[in-house]
């Protein structure tokens, strides 16, 4: 990736994740497909960890693709709880209740 091409893809991960709405998650790869750098799914979770700013965006919303909240951010679970989403008895999100997917972005 270029410089011009990392700058696109952070501007472009940072707004996918502020429309995730309340209540639902989408993956890290999901949102690296919709920036168009499908194979960048790690990417986008340093995009978030080390974007300054990022913090304010709805990134609790982000999760793998299994379901699985970040490791060391034991407060997702609860942010994720305080909007609605269930969690299976194996700790994962409960994708098919909760994932988003939209038909169209504004990116």
């Amino acid at each position: 990736m270029t410089p011009e091409q990392m700058r696109q893809f952070r501007d472009d991960v940072l707004n996918i994740v502020s429309q995730i709405p309340c209540g639902q998650v989408t993956t890290y790869g999901i949102i690296a497909a919709w920036a168009g750098w499908p194979s960048h799914s790690r990417m986008v979770g340093r995009t978030l960890r080390y974007t300054p700013g990022a913090e304010l965006l709805p990134c609790h919303r982000v999760v793998n693709k299994e379901g699985r909240t970040a490791p060391g951010w034991s407060r997702q679970r609860f942010l994720l709880e305080s909007e609605g989403v269930h969690f299976k008895p194996n700790g994962h999100v409960d994708m098919s209740r909760h994932l988003w997917e939209p038909d169209t972005l504004i990116v």
